[in-house]
Formats: C-alpha cells, structure tokens, sequence
C-alpha cells in the first residue's frame, strides 16, 4: 500500500491550573475559536469544542502525522500565549500539566457531541474532578489520584 491513511478520534481534556476558573463568557467563544484553527492548522479538525470556566472538552481527528502529545503541548502552549495578554486577570493563566484523551469510535461522535454540548448543565451538578474519574473508569484508565491533580 503506498499511501498511509488514519481515521483516529480523540476525546480530549483538560483543565486550568487548580480548576480556575478563567474560561469567562467573555473569553470562551474567542478561546475554543483559536483552539479550533490551532487544531485545523495541525491537520487535526475539530468537530467540537466545548467546556465550563475551568475545562475544555476536544473532540478532533488526530492527523496521522501527530501524536497526541504534540497536539496537547502546542495547543496548550499556543492558548496559554494567546490567552495571557487578553486582560490583567488573565496574566497568570495556566492549564493543568495533565490532560485526559480518549479514542472514540465513529459510531460514538454524535453521542461525544451531545455530551460536550452540555458540558454548562452538566458541571451545575458535578466538578471536573468527578467528571474526568468517571471518564477514567468509563475508559478503563487506571490511575493514582496523587498525581491525577494539581
């Protein structure tokens, strides 16, 4: 076969530095606006982008020619620059050093979708902390809660 061709999708999260909660109305549309050209110009397309003031929600198909770990450090990287001088509250803006990625299936993207829509109604009830621990064990992740957070 002399073409390499890949369809992985990846649920990804993550969160701000000790859950503050920067992601403002104000901010947000500009914010999972940058996060979707940053993706794009990875050859990584978003097909949704969602979250609450202290979260993101990603769900994009990771370019053959990435890995996972490039995409999360430049995105990261590249908001938190881009994030920083937007306003003086603002200035000490950082994610969390860990990040959460899930593959999905086809069949699953609607359903992902519904679930990222909802992400305002859904943290009225439970933190990111509980979100992303049924996350692990929904994935069958196993994980060390002291270093899960920071």
């Amino acid at each position: 076969m002399p073409q390499s061709l890949s369809s992985v999708l990846i649920h990804l999260v993550f969160s701000t530095k000790n859950r503050q909660p920067f992601i403002t109305p104000a901010i947000e549309p500009e914010l999972f606006k940058y996060l979707a050209t940053e993706l794009r110009n990875m050859d990584c397309p978003s097909l949704a982008i969602n979250g609450t003031t202290d979260n993101v929600h990603i769900l994009f198909a990771l370019s053959r020619t990435m890995t996972i770990a490039n995409v999360v450090k430049s995105i990261k990287g590249s908001t938190s620059r881009w994030i920083k001088p937007r306003s003086p509250e603002l200035r000490s803006f950082e994610w969390q050093a860990g990040y959460g990625a899930f593959s999905i299936g086809r069949s699953q993207v609607g359903q992902v979708k519904r679930y990222l829509a909802r992400q305002k109604v859904h943290h009225r009830k439970l933190s990111f902390q509980d979100e992303f621990r049924t996350l692990l064990l929904k994935y069958e992740i196993p994980y060390d809660e002291k270093y899960v957070w920071d």
